[in-house]
Order: C-alpha cells, then structure tokens, then sequence
C-alpha cells in the first residue's frame, strides 16, 4: 500500500470553507478504492492558484515530499494546485525528479502533455477572467458609479455596489483646499493648516503637500481628481502580478487609455474653480529628472528625525556648514522638532571610527563569523546524511529483493516492479546528493585581514569634508551601504545620534554578523555597550 497526501485549495473568501471538505472527501474516497494509505492533508484557504507565494500549506506538501513523506500526492484536479503554466509544470518537474506521483481525481495520473494542457487552459482561464472583470468595471464607470477605492468626500451606497454619496463635512474641506490653492497659497501652506486645526486626512496620520498635490502621472491628489468635478475616470493604472515575488504591482496607463464618464450628482467643486486649480497646477509643475540624483552629502536620505521618524533635509549653508532640519515639520508642521542641526556628518564618522574599532567588537565580530560559518557547515552536513542514509535503506531493500529474487522465493512478476520502483528512488537519490555542496572547511579570519580593517576604518575622517565628489564616489556608496539610517533627537547638550546599520556589508556577508549602533550626545558619538544578534532580514 502506497503511502499518499492530499492536497487542497479554494481561491477566495467568497468561496465557502467547506469546499475544503468536500475536495478532502472526494480524494479519501479515491484512496480507499485504489488501495492508498492517506499520510498527511495539505490545505490553502482562501489563497489564489495563479501564483506559488504565500500558499503555506503547498509549500508545507513540497517540504514533505522532499523529506520521503509519501509517494503519491492526491488532488481533486490539476488546478487545485496552480493555474499558472510555469508553477505547475515546476512543481510536477520537482516532484517528478523526487519519485512522487501526482495523481488528480478526475483526470488521472499527471503526465507531460497533460501538465502543459492543464497548465495552458488554467493560464487562459485567469486572462480570460480578467477580462471579464475588466469589462464589468467599464460597465460601472458607463453607468456612474464608482469602479476605483473610497474617495475623500464620498462613502459607498449601501446595497448599492459602486454607488458613491457626498459626505458634506468633507466636500466642504475639498471646497476649502481648492479655494485656497486658486488663492495663492501653496499645498504646504494648506497642509499645515489643516493640521494645525486636527482635520483627519483622507489615510494616515497628517495631511502633506503630496495628499494635496497629488501625482501628475498616475492622476491621484486632491487637486488633480476630477471626480470632485463630477467625472468618473477608471483605468488610469493596471495591475500586474510580479512573477519574483507573487505581489501585484500597479503600473500607469497612458491617457488616451483612460475610460471617462459624467456623473454630475457627485460633483463637489464648480467646473470653472476645478479648472483654474488645474491652470495653477499647470504652472507650477516641472518635469523631474529621469535618473535618480546621485547622493550630494554621505548621509544624504540617511538622516532621520528621532522625535517623528521622518526624514531629515538641507535648509541652508552656514559658512560652509550645511544644516538640516525634520522634513515633516516643514511639510506637514506636525513635528515637535524645530531645532536646526549641523556637523552632524562629522560627528557620525568619528563615532563609526571609534566604534568599529573598538576591541570588544573585532572580538565579536570574529566569534560571530565563526560561529555562523559553523552552523552553516553543519546544516548541509544533516542534509547530506539525510540524503545518505536513505540512499543506504534503497540499497539495502534492492539487495534483500535480488536475494529473494535468487533463492526463488518471490515470483519475477511480483517482485520486477518493485525493483524497479526502488531502482527509480536510487537514481532520484543519487542525482539529488550530486547537487548537495561538498562539506565546507571553516577558515579562521587572518589577523593580517583585521589589520587591513583598521587601517580603512582609520581613513575615513578626511575623506568627505567637502560632500561626495567622484573622487569619494565609490567609497561613500560603501558607507552608504553601511549606514541603515542616522536618527537625530535634540537634547539639552545639543543633540543625540543613534547610528543603525549592519557590519556585514563591509566584508560583503550578509545575514551573518550583528547589527551595530552608536549613540551620540553634544555632537560627539560614543559607542554603546552590547551587541544585538543578528536581525533576519537584514
């Protein structure tokens, strides 16, 4: 009797929870009749088949066919376990090379042609839902309704899908907002007073200039909706599913692609208010670099305001000094932080000097790199003898048939499939242990190596006295890299700095050595005691 799993999904939270049961009952009936021993259900609820993330319990089911937990994974039909071709074809690949059969209720055991017919109809079915979608939202926007999110000033009808009404107190601060910017004043301007009166924004915390301004390319912000004009727009942005990561991503259709209709019961602000706002926008609105800026400063974008979380930026020169203040006090004026800073450069790189030099953290950076160089070691030594000792159990069953095999006591018709089977396993383990890594030989860091890192540690504190220049280009990137962030709190001494980044990429080794930080008062940074383990992810 063949050891079995089965495995079962239902793709929305609109599906009810015992599509689940019912897919479970129909394979347990399956494996009664065809003499299969059921190991272990795998399940994903409410989770789509068009991509492999976030579906635990498939990658739960692949774990186990990895470790020999079963021969045959059941399923109500191939789409249970994707629709999307490469998915299913890289899944049935896999398990096909690990000797476990894949067998679909209503369609049989899974083979070649039928892996990629199922996986072409299953691909074809979720475009061809797409377009469906598509067309009933075009359905919506032709009738008035709303196809898109909540819109500030509105709340959805209820019972009505689509249908939208004005909220007053709302619309009357969009009425504000555009009666101010056609005024003259700028949406920081109209951001902080809004603030400063406690009006809740449309998501978040504060209003901001970008809540106001909006996007010019992707047609969101409060000055740029025409829905407050009482023009429904839909298709301004498509969706699309990154195939790296299984997340959906927006991209921004060109205009001629957008779908328009009048709805003028949603209307908030007059037409000819709502297009001097766009004439004032026109205006003022520049085209921004197609490249990226290149960092002026080394800790450009890396500063933080430690009252807020927001971001620290340029406000003047001071006899060559540059000074910053907390970005989301200018824009927003919500910030308690008012205080102007400078040398805040020169502080951090003295501290990241005295810092990574100190004794206790060589010491702890070398026992740390040992230690993880040994754990890993020691991983793909257990799976290497995992994969061993059932090679070994194969060989051992192969040896015991063949004796059986000579002494005659097995029929050659019973006993050939089953040295055939074993055989297959045999192969399937063999090729599996050739792509196992050899065990590493743990190699202590030379002190000729530390050395060398003092010495480049020693040489930053004259190197960007006057800001990131091609000479310094590359080697601010690497400090850059080093430098998670730099969050700067005002005290009575001056100011506080907490330096947060990660060792590890100074000698490109991420994921093995401990995070770092540094605490600063007065201007000068200091070294904290202790060390944090390291932080996954980072």
């Amino acid at each position: 009797m063949k050891r079995a799993a089965i495995y079962a999904r239902f793709s929305t939270e609109l599906q009810h929870e015992r599509s689940i049961e019912d897919q479970v009952a129909v394979c347990r009936n399956y494996a009664e009749r065809n003499d299969l021993e059921i190991g272990g259900v795998y399940d994903d609820r409410a989770r789509s088949g068009a991509s492999m993330y976030g579906r635990d319990g498939l990658l739960r089911l692949l774990d186990a066919a990895r470790d020999g937990a079963f021969e045959v994974i059941l399923i109500e039909a191939l789409d249970r376990l994707s629709r999307d071709q490469e998915d299913l074809a890289g899944i049935w690949k896999r398990l096909n090379f690990l000797g476990v059969e894949l067998r679909a209720v209503h369609e049989g055991t899974a083979d070649q042609i039928q892996i990629g017919v199922r996986g072409l109809l299953g691909s074809l079915f979720l475009t061809d839902l797409a377009h469906k979608v598509r067309r009933g939202m075009q359905g919506v926007v032709r009738d008035g309704r709303h196809a898109g999110g909540r819109a500030y000033g509105y709340r959805p009808v209820a019972g009505k899908p689509g249908e939208l009404e004005i909220v007053e107190p709302e619309a009357a601060i969009v009425r504000r907002i555009f009666h101010d910017y056609v005024g003259g004043k700028t949406p920081r301007e109209i951001a902080h007073a809004l603030n400063k009166e406690g009006v809740r924004p449309p998501r978040g915390v504060n209003w901001t200039p970008s809540t106001i301004n909006g996007n010019k390319k992707r047609h969101h912000g409060i000055i740029l909706n025409e829905l407050y004009a009482g023009v429904v727009v839909w298709n301004r942005v498509r969706m699309i599913k990154d195939p790296d990561t299984g997340r959906r991503v927006s991209r921004s259709n060109p205009p001629e692609e957008w779908k328009r209709a009048e709805a003028p019961h949603l209307t908030i602000v007059a037409k000819d208010l709502f297009e001097a706002a766009q004439q004032r926008k026109a205006e003022r609105t520049f085209d921004a670099p197609q490249k990226q800026r290149k960092a002026k400063f080394l800790l450009s974008g890396l500063l933080k305001c430690g009252c807020c979380g927001g971001g620290l930026s340029m406000k003047d020169r001071d006899h060559g000094r540059v000074r910053v203040h907390c970005s989301t006090m200018r824009e927003a004026g919500t910030c308690s932080n008012r205080k102007i800073f400078d040398e805040i450069e020169k502080a951090v790189l003295a501290g990241l000097q005295q810092h990574l030099k100190a004794p206790k953290l060589l010491k702890e950076f070398v026992r740390t790199y040992q230690g993880e160089r040994e754990r890993l070691a020691a991983e793909k030594v257990r799976q290497r003898g995992k994969l061993e000792n059932r090679l070994a159990e194969v060989q051992r069953s192969l040896d015991r048939m063949w004796s059986d095999y000579e002494a005659e006591r097995v029929p050659v018709d019973v006993l050939g499939p089953r040295m055939k089977e074993a055989q297959a396993q045999k192969l399937a383990l063999i090729a599996e242990l050739e792509t196992q890594p050899e065990p590493e030989k743990i190699v202590s860091l030379h002190p000729a190596a530390l050395r060398h890192y003092e010495e480049l540690v020693g040489r930053l504190g004259g190197v960007f006295g006057q800001g990131v220049t091609p000479d310094n280009e590359e080697t601010a990137e690497k400090i850059r890299e080093l430098v998670a962030k730099v969050i700067v709190r005002p005290s009575e001494e001056g100011l506080k700095i907490e330096l947060q980044g990660r060792l590890a990429l100074l000698m490109g080794a991420p994921n093995v050595y401990p995070n770092m930080r540094i605490a600063a008062s007065g201007g000068s940074v200091v070294a904290e005691e202790g060390f944090e383990p390291p932080t996954q992810g980072l």
